[in-house]
């Protein structure tokens, strides 16, 4: 997932100018300040206006996301749960606060930070229930707003296009120049407001959902996690539930990733067995 969308969107640009260059056309043709000022000046404008300030600001931040989101590994995270839930069992839960530090997610160690603190799960599910309902409201409205952006830009172009055609009827029986000026420029306003759209506008927009759904499967899974911790469930139980979330063919794979990473930590322990007890015998033969 990540940087699919900037390398998705260089590929658009290379695939769509490429293809005009190799027809015999020069780059230069298709920058034309006007038609461009009219698509990208009056997207930006009907964005802000149809939302605020703030949310355009926001832009560069949300293209920096969409570009090179920060990703966690699902697996690792359900193994991590495994481990802590091993512990809580062995040594009760507040043996887990030593352990916090080793966790990457933050939200997982939020979770896990009121499990040690004593809040009991229904309290941790109504937490979690409303901090996912916000993030829900603050990912749509951003979403949202490049669905909305996706829609102005080739609106603009139209009304770029129609300015241009307004302009070449009122030159009509002047210098030919200036007719197929205006005549490339009405096209070209097109051109931006489509291309902008379904290669920018629209893919960003996609980009930023697929994000938020593999955010709210993450944190369903952490819930679930540290509910079943916290309820002191078997950890071959935790696994079973949060591989769920995983298609059948996936959930395959990882119990035998499991088993043989379980194999390893088993083979490790019996030579670290083996050269404690070669230790001691030697330690015993030097004491005799």
């Amino acid at each position: 997932m990540k940087a699919s969308t900037l390398f998705g969107i260089l590929c658009g640009f290379v695939a769509i100018f490429g293809a005009f260059l190799w027809e015999g056309g020069t780059l230069g043709a298709l920058i034309m300040l006007p038609a461009m000022l009219i698509v990208f000046g009056g997207t930006l404008a009907a964005g802000m206006a149809g939302s605020s300030m703030a949310q355009v600001a926001k832009m560069p931040r949300l293209f920096y996301i969409s570009f090179f989101p920060e990703s966690y590994n699902i697996k690792e995270i359900i193994e991590q749960i495994v481990e802590f839930s091993v512990v809580a069992r062995k040594e009760g839960i507040l043996s887990l606060e030593s352990r916090l530090k080793f966790v990457k997610h933050p939200y997982l160690k939020k979770l896990f930070q009121l499990c040690i603190d004593g809040a009991d799960p229904d309290t941790i599910v109504r937490i979690v229930d409303s901090d996912m309902n916000y993030i829900t409201l603050r990912h749509n409205a951003n979403i949202n707003f490049f669905i909305k952006m996706g829609g102005y830009s080739p609106t603009m172009g139209i009304i770029g296009t129609v300015m241009g055609l307004i302009a070449t009827l009122a030159a009509a029986g002047s210098d030919p120049n200036i007719l197929i000026h205006h005549i490339a420029s009405a096209f070209i306003a097109t051109m931006w407001g489509i291309f902008m759209a379904n290669i920018v506008w629209l893919p960003v927009g996609d980009k930023l959902k697929s994000l938020h759904e593999h955010e709210m499967t993450l944190l369903h899974v952490m819930l679930d996690g540290a509910y079943s911790v916290q309820l002191g469930e078997m950890p071959s139980v935790i696994r079973a539930k949060l591989m769920s979330a995983f298609p059948l063919v996936e959930q395959e794979l990882m119990e035998k990733d499991f088993a043989f990473k379980r194999s390893q930590k088993i083979r490790i322990g019996k030579k670290l067995n083996i050269e404690s007890e070669r230790i001691f015998e030697h330690k015993s033969r030097v004491k005799v």
